[in-house]
């Protein structure tokens, strides 16, 4: 008998203040990696997926990244430039999950 399967992981790369594209609020954003494994015998081999995703601290809303801009916002997190968010509309932070147009594009996991 062969047991297996894949097992998840979440980490958390960072905390980031960003100004949440869905509630509006200048609030912390948490930058996670979810990663999925394949495992033989309950013994993680190797990567099967990798997902970036942050999620606003005031009102929950989730938004997947590419991981080009995850890697990105890491660094700057890592940095510690609270102005190095790029020229936003609200001294310096950045809005998330507004689309072309000001239309958004968000998941929130609690409607």
């Amino acid at each position: 008998m062969i047991i297996f399967g894949t097992k998840g992981y979440v980490h958390q790369m960072a905390m980031l203040m960003l100004l949440c594209g869905q509630c509006g609020n200048p609030a912390a954003h948490a930058l996670r990696k979810r990663v999925t494994k394949f495992t033989l015998f309950f013994v993680p081999l190797f990567t099967v997926s990798s997902k970036y995703a942050t999620q606003c601290t005031f009102c929950g809303a989730e938004r997947r990244v590419e991981r080009e801009e995850a890697e990105r916002l890491q660094a700057q997190a890592a940095q510690g430039d609270p102005g190095a968010q790029g020229p936003g509309p609200h001294g310096g932070q950045q809005t998330y999950g507004q689309g072309p147009g000001g239309a958004t594009r968000q998941q929130n996991p609690y409607q």
